[in-house]
């Protein structure tokens, strides 16, 4: 009689999972990179303040409130009053570090960053954490839509950075720009990628990180990672990867993205921790059509139309399809 080997069961995940790293094991990660950079920044920069809704230590600003204790302003569990106090002290002079959880910072004070802030083309830096899929604690704390939300906004600078050297080559840049700017932030053990690919963040600008003949992936945030992790994958089955990152995403580097697309015949997939209605890939998908270019195929991999479960983010990320494996399989079955 033969054996019957029982298959290995994966591990529980706990209830931390859900407010997990993005960070696979063994990754290499930085702690912290906004607060460290917001830290040098204010340093430079004494016009600098930080501004958070009761949530200092959850998007790093803790570090910023150490160091400078006296430009640190605690505002409550009150993001509507963050903000409007964010937008008169612009008005002063002052250049405003303004810090929630994305979902609140838009869903419950969306006609402040309109009203107050963009209209009168303020200096307010939003930096709102917990962007799209990266908690696994349900609808009422993921950020799917924020992106639909703010490109709305005339005159506001979206930047969605992919990792820890993204967040803190970022920080100086949209501090000196002129005008309000959403930047989607990564907190905590943030992965560090990019310093492969010899990069350097530009604010408006896209970057090309690897070619490749079969596809093109054009991703932001996180999903860049996930892009580059999946080209090696699929390089081991001779499936050429080329992958271009959008950390900014308005104003979008229209000229790189047609650059990339026209005149090769390859898929474009765009790759976003985002809904698939009004983030990333529709305004690729516009541009493209604006520019007359047409690519051998076009598919979008971000979050689906609905309310997400509730869950351990590993287990979340495989669901939807933007787990490492799950963005894999997908490309794959695009390419038939």
């Amino acid at each position: 009689m033969n054996a019957v080997v029982a298959p290995a069961k994966k591990p529980r995940l706990t209830t931390s999972a859900m407010i997990a790293s993005i960070a696979a094991e063994g990754q290499r990660v930085k702690a912290a990179p906004f607060g460290k950079a917001l830290v040098e920044l204010g340093a430079q920069r004494p016009q600098v303040v930080g501004m958070t809704a009761d949530l200092a230590k959850y998007t790093d600003l803790h570090l910023f409130a150490q160091a400078y204790p006296e430009r640190f302003h605690q505002m409550g569990m009150a993001e509507q009053l963050l903000l409007a106090a964010a937008g008169g002290m612009a008005k002063e002079g002052l250049v405003p570090f303004a810090t929630t959880y994305a979902v609140f910072g838009t869903r419950r004070a969306y006609d402040f960053v309109h009203q107050v802030i963009a209209e009168e083309n303020l200096n307010v830096k939003m930096c709102f954490a917990l962007p799209g899929l990266t908690t696994g604690y349900g609808p009422s704390h993921q950020a799917t839509e924020d992106i639909a939300m703010m490109r709305g906004i005339p005159g506001l600078t979206i930047v969605d950075p992919c990792d820890a050297l993204d967040i803190e080559q970022a920080v100086p840049q949209i501090a000196a720009h002129k005008g309000p700017v959403y930047m989607r932030l990564l907190r905590g053990n943030v992965p560090l990628v990019l310093d492969e690919y010899d990069y350097k963040f530009e604010l408006g600008k896209a970057k090309l990180l690897r070619e490749g003949n079969d596809v093109l992936v054009i991703s932001s945030g996180f999903m860049t990672m996930r892009a580059l992790e999946v080209a090696q994958d699929l390089a081991a089955h001779n499936v050429g990867v080329a992958v271009l990152h959008c950390p900014t995403i308005k104003p979008l580097d229209e000229a790189a993205i047609v650059e990339a697309v026209r005149y090769k015949h390859r898929l474009v997939v765009v790759a976003e921790n985002h809904s698939v209605v009004g983030g990333l890939g529709e305004s690729v998908a516009s541009a493209l059509l604006r520019h007359r270019v047409q690519p051998a195929g076009f598919e979008l991999a971000g979050l689906p139309d609905a309310f997400l479960d509730a869950g351990a983010l590993p287990t979340l990320h495989e669901r939807y399809g933007i787990s490492r494996e799950a963005l894999a399989a997908r490309i794959r079955k695009w390419l038939g």
